[in-house]
């Protein structure tokens, strides 16, 4: 088992980031880490299948690999066959290397259509250690 059910379906998927291109902020303040804000596309291949483009925040020391992100994941293709889009909302914290804490992995409500309208369900993000990425996700609907 991936992780506890939510009495849903248990998926998950290897993706791998396309894109990462980082916008300039202007008039903010400094902290010890800056504000970054991004736009990453991303391919997904497995149960869940293909492509999503997300709105990435962070504030991350790039040194320490210590820092938060929050993003909002627009997603187009195919789960366990269902096709449609949706969102998901994500979020983690990193103190170095791929060690993640207060991850929130969520399928945004009222965001799906097609096949994937009315779908609903938490998940996860995991980096292994030959670096590669999965999304696994324990929705129902």
């Amino acid at each position: 088992m991936l992780f506890p059910s939510l009495t849903g379906v248990q998926t998950t998927s290897t993706f791998t980031v396309t894109s990462f291109e980082p916008t300039e902020l202007t008039g903010v303040i400094e902290t010890g880490a800056p504000v970054t804000v991004a736009r990453m596309v991303k391919e997904f291949s497995g149960r869940i299948q293909g492509i999503s483009t997300t709105l990435f925040t962070a504030a991350f020391d790039q040194v320490a690999e210590i820092g938060t992100y929050v993003a909002m994941e627009s997603f187009e293709g195919s789960i366990d066959g269902r096709r449609g889009t949706l969102n998901i909302a994500h979020t983690a914290t990193t103190y170095g290397g791929n060690e993640r804490q207060h991850e929130v992995v969520v399928i945004v409500p009222g965001t799906g259509t097609g096949d994937l309208e009315g779908l609903t369900g938490t998940g996860a993000l995991r980096v292994e250690a030959d670096g590669s990425h999965h999304l696994d996700l324990d929705y129902e609907g």
